[in-house]
């Protein structure tokens, strides 16, 4: 795939699936200690940052009050970083003690990425998730006349997604060191 060249003018929204975005970079044997300011910053380059989203579902806070705290400092910092907004789905816990899992999450993604794209709100967007499941949401918003970029974690991921987006965005360790906090 060709890297365009970046237009310093482009305005670019970026949209982060939190749980797959947080699940790679374990998967990557580094301290996922990153700053999203920074990281959001690289990704953008140049170019003018519209907002970055970040998508998650919050931990119940009767059964699970220590991780409750941790999500809601780490949401709370999120949400200080200019332009930069959480917001969240649901997670379900299942009766049978399996364990809990998110609804509405891609789909509200989806529909902000499209939404925003409808609304002329941005020329670049920004995909932080190797999910397929985002494959048709990525080629809709393309048929409205828009640049989408995917973060993807290593060559073999997520094929579909790599194909369907103008430009694939690698990220490996090398690339996150100074998006590490301090």
């Amino acid at each position: 795939m060709t890297m365009r060249r970046h237009n310093p003018s482009d305005r670019v929204m970026v949209f982060i699936d939190g749980s797959n975005f947080l699940n790679r970079l374990r998967g990557l044997e580094q301290r996922i200690n990153l700053e999203y300011g920074r990281f959001v910053a690289k990704l953008v380059g140049e170019r003018r940052l519209v907002r970055a989203y970040y998508y998650a579902a919050r931990v119940d806070q009767t059964r699970e009050p220590e991780q409750y705290q941790r999500q809601q400092s780490f949401y709370y910092n999120l949400n200080r970083i200019p332009r930069f907004e959480v917001q969240f789905g649901r997670l379900v816990y299942p009766l049978d003690n399996a364990a809990p899992y998110e609804k509405g999450v891609d789909i509200r993604l989806a529909t902000n990425m499209l939404l925003h794209a409808a609304r002329d709100s941005y020329d670049v967007a920004i995909l932080v998730s190797s999910d397929t499941d985002f494959e048709d949401v990525v080629q809709r918003v393309k048929d409205l006349g828009k640049i989408v970029e995917v973060v993807l974690f290593g060559t073999g991921s997520s094929q579909l997604l790599r194909t369907v987006a103008d430009e694939v965005i690698e990220v490996d360790a090398p690339f996150l060191a100074d998006c590490q906090r301090q």
